[in-house]
């Protein structure tokens, strides 16, 4: 199962300067509850934006770039296709971003998992449409803003019709 994941406001903003735009300690614990012990897809930009690789997962990273350099428990591939074959056929493997592998990857996934953040964020990379003649809403859970999230935010899960 190939499950999308994301953070995305109101415009569909999901970043700038290749960073978050936002500070949703509640939404990194869901997305390290849900793609723990999972393979996850990225592009190069989105792995360059961790401090390290995120711990417990196995990183699947896109580039173009040819003897790409990446840690122990990386593995590089140069298309999104490829990504997909490598990772196990009988487990939930997540794409976990860029804008541009989100866009590639949404008619292949079966699930999207997403984070809507009520607010509308000037932002340099976008979250595609999410068409609702081929994804059903299955599942909604509202949080709303506190001392430790400046925005209201609602989990929203998807499913592929």
């Amino acid at each position: 199962m190939l499950t999308i994941i994301a953070a995305a406001s109101e415009n569909n903003a999901l970043g700038k300067d290749n960073d978050l735009v936002w500070h949703l300690p509640d939404d990194f614990k869901r997305f390290k509850t849900l793609t723990t012990g999972h393979f996850i897809i990225m592009g190069r930009k989105t792995f360059e934006s961790f401090p390290k690789p995120l711990p417990n997962r196995t990183h699947v990273i896109i580039t173009r770039q040819k003897n790409y350099d990446v840690p122990e428990g990386c593995v590089v591939v140069s298309s999104l296709k490829k990504a997909i074959e490598i990772c196990p056929k009988n487990e939930e493997n997540f794409i976990i971003g860029g804008g541009q592998i989100y866009k590639q990857s949404i008619d292949f996934a079966d699930k999207i998992e997403l984070t809507r953040v009520h607010a509308t964020i000037d932002a340099d990379t976008f979250f595609p449409e999410i068409d609702l003649k081929m994804w059903k809403l299955v599942k909604e859970e509202f949080h709303p803003k506190d001392e430790k999230h400046q925005y209201d935010f609602t989990y929203l899960t998807y499913v592929k019709v």
